[in-house]
């Protein structure tokens, strides 16, 4: 793809990496078939390929419209895309850097404005969060229907085991995670146990850095994945061998940090060898001796949804059910696998009318061959997930913790 991007934007430090991604596009369209938005819409600008001309367009000319930015405002940055493209298009990159500048040139109202300051202020803060959605559960029982499903149900986490092993990895406690389904880290650490290996949390490390980054608060979100490098870096001195992802929505945030703090003196080299280390629960587990892990499983299949983030960003497609297989597991025949939730982070918040189209989608894909259970690697997605489901949703790591 040809493109003359103006001088102000050539002179950026964003703005010569997406003139290199626009030029790897051949416009080929492939991508189109496999976008949940373009296949709901069918709208050319709903879809990467049109997404990427509007972005090419501000590059160019400097100019924004709204049109533009609710195009924009659609893409769930799944990157189902990046996986169809023969052409190996960043789009993901692509679709934040054009994000981010829409935002500097196009003033939101007031009230979009306010949700998006709420969630980057109330969400990464375990603190924050936790509380609030502690007193949704207390009102659950009193909400309308609607609302009753939107706040997720009650849940503990069992103990950690107290042996200690050579092999260190460490884990990220998170933000939504830690505070909505905190048995997630326990039970992984319980299963890791089994395998040798002692899973910890480092107690400063915070959000991933995911929610506001995706938000457009690019340097808010650099900060938090500062930070978790400095809470990490100990550990990783100490010989930790990865940073093991319960949340494939983390994940792919943390394999980024490498890129998107190449240029701070500081912590390049340290974000790199973060990224590096990083790794999904699932990639460590395939790793490793399971037949450990082995047991009777009784005759009810399970239904595994593969969030966006694990095969589209991580690279890890297939990596769950590989491992429920290997220690037992039936797993039900599922459809569209490649398409997303809806849940996409924010998504489900800030769009809601296209994600409840996308989840009722994906519940038909899950439930068509009469699961007993759908698990997932993802704490959005299971939540999302949840609202809607027929049968119980919970991490896959769960079920190998008996």
């Amino acid at each position: 793809m040809k493109t003359q991007i103006l001088q102000i934007y050539q002179a950026s430090p964003e703005g010569p990496e997406a003139e290199e991604i626009l030029r790897s596009c051949v416009h080929c369209g492939f991508c189109t078939a496999t976008c949940p938005t373009y296949q709901e819409l069918n709208d050319e600008r709903d879809g990467p390929r049109g997404r990427i001309y509007l972005i090419k367009q501000l590059l160019e000319t400097g100019q924004v419209s709204e049109k533009t930015r609710t195009h924009l405002d659609r893409c769930l940055t799944c990157r189902s895309c990046e996986t169809t493209c023969p052409s190996g298009v960043k789009y993901g990159r692509l679709v934040d850097i054009g994000r981010g500048l829409v935002e500097e040139k196009l003033e939101r109202p007031t009230k979009e404005k306010l949700m998006r300051w709420g969630l980057r202020k109330v969400l990464p803060y375990p603190g924050r969060f936790g509380p609030l959605m502690k007193l949704g559960q207390l009102a659950r029982p009193l909400l309308p229907a609607q609302l009753k499903t939107k706040v997720p149900p009650k849940r503990s986490a069992s103990p950690w085991p107290a042996q200690r092993h050579e092999r260190v990895m460490l884990a990220l406690a998170g933000c939504a995670q830690s505070s909505a389904a905190p048995n997630t880290n326990a039970a992984a650490a319980r299963v890791l146990n089994r395998l040798g290996i002692t899973l910890v949390e480092a107690p400063k490390a915070s959000c991933c850095g995911a929610v506001s980054y995706h938000l457009s608060a690019h340097d808010e979100g650099l900060d938090f994945m500062r930070r978790n490098i400095d809470a990490w870096w100990p550990a990783i001195e100490a010989g930790c061998e990865a940073i093991v992802m319960t949340a494939s929505g983390c994940g792919a945030m943390v394999q980024e940090y490498g890129h998107l703090l190449r240029n701070d003196p500081d912590y390049a080299e340290k974000a790199k060898r973060v990224s590096e280390l990083t790794k999904d629960l699932s990639e460590v587990l395939l790793g490793e001796d399971l037949s450990v892990l082995k047991a009777q499983r009784g005759d009810g299949k399970v239904a595994v949804h593969c969030p966006c983030t694990l095969q589209h960003a991580m690279k890890q497609g297939g990596s769950v059910d590989k491992v429920l297989q290997a220690v037992g597991f039936t797993l039900a025949q599922t459809e569209e696998k490649h398409l997303c939730c809806g849940s996409a982070g924010t998504y489900s918040v800030l769009q809601p009318k296209m994600s409840k189209r996308l989840l009722d989608n994906k519940i038909r894909a899950l439930t068509g061959d009469g699961p007993e259970k759908i698990v997932t690697a993802n704490i959005g997605c299971q939540l999302h997930i949840e609202t809607r489901s027929p049968v119980p949703v919970q991490h896959w790591i769960e079920l190998l913790d008996t």
